[in-house]
């Protein structure tokens, strides 16, 4: 079997699907890996460039990748879109994939560290928190309104 130079894989909740090519471009390796196997399965594989879309879960599975000795390159989804051969499936999704990993001109999403992404994390609760109190304020002024009680907001002149 040719040796695989780029690997594609397609995440999912539990059945990913892996798209192989060797360095000719040639379709060496096409095959669906249950979540608990996909460590075990690319710990075998000589080290290669694995590409994924990134989301959910993307950045994790980067770093475990990573530290199996694989380059690990992260595409955002909507430059993956246009490579999408025929019906949006699992099998078609990676080899996508593989298509725009190869090109030269591809841009590639920077694989984060824990400590970014729990930033990001803190960032991104306190966003939905000031949202959401804002929300309730204005509800509550709504519902006040309806009784007559009117709340006028006062803003410090800036």
């Amino acid at each position: 079997m040719n040796e695989i130079t780029l690997l594609a894989i397609d995440l999912a909740k539990q059945v990913f699907q892996v798209h192989g090519v060797d360095a000719r471009g040639v379709c060496v390796l096409r095959r669906q890996v249950r979540r608990a196997q996909l460590l075990r399965f690319a710990a075998q594989l000589p080290p290669c460039t694995v590409a994924m879309e990134a989301c959910g879960g993307a950045h994790e599975w980067g770093r475990r990748f990573e530290r199996l000795g694989h380059q690990v390159k992260l595409i955002a989804p909507q430059f993956v879109k246009p490579f999408v051969k025929g019906n949006k499936t699992d099998r078609n999704d990676a080899e996508a994939i593989c298509e725009a990993a190869q090109r030269p001109g591809m841009r590639f999403v920077a694989l984060k560290t824990v400590d970014q992404q729990q930033v990001l994390a803190m960032h991104r609760l306190r966003s939905a928190a000031v949202k959401n109190r804002t929300a309730l304020a204005n509800q509550l002024r709504g519902l006040l309104a309806e009784f007559g009680l009117v709340i006028f907001v006062l803003r410090s002149p800036t």
